[in-house]
Formats: structure tokens, C-alpha cells, sequence
């Protein structure tokens, strides 16, 4: 049932497009496995060995830690609609700040958003496709807007305070936060 392939391909972007939500795994040795679900409309896919999305600041930063600590990172969309699908992304990422030099490159494929912390790059190893069939059909409604509303109320002093004090993961692994601000 599972299909392995080397790169993505024409059907496999258009799949992805059509996902309103990806969930991203990580991990580092002697931390916990961190399992996030995204929406907000920011993943890019960038070429065919490469993909890319947009992190606004949340509750932690674990994906930042387990890539500086491991770099392996597994990303998977479902389709909840018809036909059945599991789709795996599995690759080595990095975090790019706003201070970093490859911030100009990534940032024109984004819309940035409020409280925009960094952008995941995904260096594609392998791509995954399975049947998806114990997946639930389930409709997209609407994207949360609280955590644009939560940050676009915050002013970029308050978001480099909390920063400063998060600087390790929950595991206290160490973290990279932006020094400057998105833009």
C-alpha cells in the first residue's frame, strides 16, 4: 500500500495545495517526540527536494530545538476528503530567522504574519504516499484567526521579552530566536 518516492511530484503539489492542515514531527535524543498540527495557510512548497512553512510564535519552540539538536523531521497531510490519502514528507530541517542571510530568499513565498517567528526549510529525503483509509471524512470550515489577533496586539518590545526568556525548549534544549523583527 505505501508508495516511497525520491522527490515530489506534479500530483503530489497538487495535493498538498489542497490542504488546509499538516501536522510536523520532531524529535532529539532524550526529549520528548513533538507532534504539532498547522493550518494558516503556510506551507510552500519550494521545489521538488524542497519545502518550506511559515512558524508564528506559539506556545514553544520544540521544532526549532529538536532540529538544532537532530535536524530529522517528518511532515504529514491527510486528506479528509475523497480520495483517501496519508501523505509523509521526511527530510533534515533548519530554522531561518529574520537575522539570517536566507531570510530575503524564503520570505517572497510567504504572506508574514503577525508574530512570525521563523521559517522552516525541509531538505526532502524521501516522500511517502499511503492508502489513508482509517482517515475520517471530516470539512474544512475556516481558519482560526486568535493567534494573528493575539500578536497583531502585541507590539515587537512585548514578543522579544518573551523571547529572552524562552531560550530553551521544554526539555531545555536550546532555541533560536529571532533578534530582529519579520519584515
Amino acid at each position: 500500500m505505501a508508495e516511497f518516492f525520491d522527490a515530489l511530484t506534479d500530483d503530489h503539489r497538487a495535493f498538498i495545495a489542497r490542504q488546509p492542515v499538516f501536522f510536523v514531527a520532531t524529535a532529539a535524543e532524550g526529549a520528548r517526540i513533538n507532534l504539532s498540527p498547522k493550518g494558516m495557510d503556510c506551507f510552500r512548497v519550494l521545489d521538488g527536494k524542497r519545502v518550506a512553512y511559515l512558524d508564528v510564535a506559539g506556545s514553544g519552540n520544540e521544532t526549532n530545538a529538536h532540529l538544532l539538536a537532530d535536524g530529522r523531521i517528518t511532515i504529514m497531510f491527510c486528506a479528509f476528503d475523497t480520495p483517501a490519502l496519508i501523505f509523509r514528507i521526511y527530510g533534515r530541517g533548519q530554522a531561518v530567522l529574520p537575522q539570517d542571510g536566507r531570510w530575503a530568499e524564503l520570505t517572497p513565498h510567504f504572506a508574514l504574519l503577525p508574530g512570525t517567528r521563523q521559517i522552516f526549510e525541509v531538505m526532502i529525503d524521501q516522500v511517502q504516499t499511503s492508502c489513508g483509509w482509517g482517515v475520517p471524512y471530516m470539512a474544512f470550515e475556516r481558519e482560526r484567526q486568535t493567534l494573528v489577533k493575539y500578536h497583531a496586539a502585541s507590539n515587537d518590545a512585548e514578543r522579544f521579552g518573551k523571547y529572552a526568556k524562552r531560550t530553551t525548549s521544554i526539555d531545555g534544549l536550546p532555541v533560536r530566536n529571532p533578534t530582529v523583527a519579520a519584515r
